[in-house]
């Protein structure tokens, strides 16, 4: 195998990696996402239950509130993992190959980003993350904060 043809094979190995990697992204944001939609459902179906001195909704509230807080977390890292650890080592690869997709395919977001001010999935996905993290925060203050008021 001559030099071209190995740079190729780590490339296209390199590349598949990636692809792994994006489709282990997407399957960990649906288990957070029934996670969640599970604790909704459960954050207000529980009305009326407690579990000792505090309330479901209240548990499943900050379970919700930790849930989201860790989905947009794990979002963000494999956000940065894919651009940092994927994309510059397959830009670098590239340097030493005919053409080069990624890079090419990067500029063509890039310009289509500037041009539409579109969102790319991930970000919606974080937006979600932080609306259901502000609805439990907020249904975790109406649980609360009417114990600590005193008539």
């Amino acid at each position: 195998m001559n030099r071209e043809d190995l740079i190729f094979e780590q490339y296209r190995l390199y590349s598949e990696q990636k692809e792994k990697f994006i489709d282990r992204s997407f399957m960990t944001n649906k288990f957070y996402l029934v996670v969640v939609l599970v604790l909704v459902l459960l954050t207000f179906m529980s009305k009326g239950y407690a579990f000792g001195k505090f309330t479901a909704p209240t548990i499943f509230a900050v379970a919700g509130v930790i849930s989201c807080a860790l989905w947009w977390l794990n979002m963000d890292t494999y956000n940065c993992l894919i651009k940092i650890k994927f994309s510059k080592v397959l830009e670098e690869m590239e340097k030493q190959l005919p053409m080069q997709p990624y890079n090419m395919e990067y500029r063509a977001i890039r310009d289509f980003r500037k041009n539409k001010k579109m969102f790319l999935f991930s970000d919606m996905q974080k937006i979600f993350a932080i609306v259901l993290f502000l609805v439990f925060f907020i249904l975790l203050l109406m649980e609360v904060i009417p114990l600590f008021i005193v008539f």
